[in-house]
């Protein structure tokens, strides 16, 4: 009698932990196909660490909107104790109930992105948070307006940031990003003696980004080399913080049983105190400069300046934080991409065929000032674009929760789901863009009645939607 009690019990808990690991924050959505996984893991072995390729292959089996479940936030102590209580027939308490895994709805066609993050961009404007990057790296300096989940505080940061990111302040600060460009090209040609020497441009066009963006927030700039230490310390920080972002590369955001590993938060305190050391640097220069009356027009000094701001220290530091590590993920990455293909051969057509135009729309030798002020050439505009496209640098994009129910071809995906955009898999949709694996900028030029034309949205590069 008791060693069929005990089977019993033993039956009891595996049946009942292995439906619980496989409980989901959110019901499986009727109506939207799933990708089987196991429990406690949920698709994470299936995705690996290739998320983006991944699922654009799953996407040609089951459709372009898919859901899948990612771990499983129960502890290894809540188990436990669920365990003692069907062992004992006792009823759970509500602090034992095991937290479920994360559903998540992945979108990988470029009319699945348009209608979910465009459409429905007013449902789909919260950001989920994670253990690594909220927890634990963003636990002194606060979230990028980016990666912050959506409420009265990100609102608020959000109009302060978005009164100087407008277009008509874009254009005011064409002097600047004219300067950075300069800078960066007379350095390369001297560092590299005219083409004779090689170098490694990544350095050059991180400083761009980063001189561009600390002129904006704070009214200074790194001088010097590439080699200067702070402008090293920056870059490569943000490089690793943006890895700590990912989400893909952090399993312990999806299954809290391996935060209990000893080294699995060293890396990302470490590299916490090390942002939180230069970001106090740069913003107690711009006081000392504010004291001084030697401060320049920035966004953190009309904030700091203004006695009707209605942000608190936190959230000045939340602006200061996204001015720092924006762009440096992405525009570094594009031109370099961008400039390694035009040294192939079909790049050399293509730069052959950009002078031309540059050269038609100004006879006279000025576009490098009348650049600043206008945009007139439409073979340059779309050679941007199909860089951006073809080199899309952020391949799943910073997720979104939504905050209202959403329709997908006659199903309800409700409040509260994360949704994931697969950009490289939109990027390279064949029903979307014609022979997608080839860098045509022609694409987007409406002159050839031979070529398709992409109008509209150009790409999900940099994502979609409002934020």
């Amino acid at each position: 009698m008791t060693f069929q009690v005990v089977a019993v019990a033993a039956v009891a808990i595996v049946y009942f932990t292995i439906r619980f690991l496989n409980r989901t924050d959110v019901p499986k959505i009727k109506g939207i196909p799933e990708i089987p996984g196991v429990p406690l893991f949920g698709n994470l072995l299936q995705l690996g660490s290739q998320h983006a390729a991944v699922a654009t292959n799953w996407a040609k089996k089951y459709g372009p909107v898919f859901q899948v479940r990612m771990g499983n936030k129960a502890s290894l102590t809540r188990i436990y104790r669920l365990s003692l209580c069907l062992v004992s027939r006792d009823a759970p308490s509500q602090s034992m109930t095991l937290t479920p895994t994360q559903r998540i709805v992945f979108a990988n066609s470029f009319d699945s992105i348009k209608t979910l993050w465009i459409s429905n961009q007013s449902a789909l404007i919260s950001r989920p948070t994670f253990h690594t990057f909220h927890t634990v790296v963003s636990s002194s300096q606060g979230f990028t307006i980016g990666t912050s989940p959506w409420d009265e505080s990100c609102k608020q940061r959000r109009k302060a940031a978005a009164t100087a990111l407008n277009r008509p302040a874009v254009q005011s600060y064409m002097p600047i990003i004219d300067l950075e460009a300069t800078t960066s090209i007379k350095e390369m040609l001297a560092d590299s003696k005219n083409g004779k020497v090689d170098i490694d441009p990544n350095a050059y066009f991180q400083r761009y980004a980063l001189n561009t963006s600390l002129t904006l927030n704070y009214g200074i700039r790194i001088g010097g080399s590439v080699d200067n230490e702070l402008l090293k310390e920056i870059t490569h920080v943000e490089r690793e913080v943006s890895n700590f972002r990912s989400t893909s590369n952090n399993w312990q955001d999806y299954i809290p049983l391996m935060r209990l590993w000893p080294t699995s938060s060293v890396k990302p305190k470490e590299y916490r105190d090390r942002r939180d050391k230069y970001l106090t640097t740069l913003l107690d220069m711009l006081k000392e400069k504010i004291a001084k009356g030697e401060d320049k027009p920035c966004i953190t000094g009309n904030i700091l300046k203004d006695p009707e701001a209605k942000l608190n220290e936190a959230e000045i530091k939340s602006i200061c934080l996204t001015m720092v590590s924006a762009g440096l993920d992405t525009v570094p990455g594009n031109l370099i991409m961008g400039i390694a293909y035009l040294s192939s051969k079909h790049g050399r057509e293509i730069q052959q065929r950009t002078y031309d135009a540059i050269m038609e729309a100004y006879p006279n030798g000025d576009a490098w000032e009348k650049c600043l002020v206008e945009e007139k050439v439409p073979y340059v505009t779309a050679l941007v674009k199909e860089i951006l496209r073809f080199w899309t640098v952020i391949p799943i994009c910073l997720p979104r929760v939504s905050v209202k129910d959403i329709q997908w071809e006659g199903a309800t995906i409700p409040a509260g789901t994360t949704f994931y955009m697969n950009a490289y898999a939109a990027d390279y949709d064949e029903s979307h863009f014609k022979d997608p694996q080839s860098f045509l900028p022609e694409r987007y030029l409406s002159s050839s009645s031979t070529e398709e034309t992409v109008s509209g949205t150009p790409h999900y590069g940099y994502g979609a939607g409002s934020r």
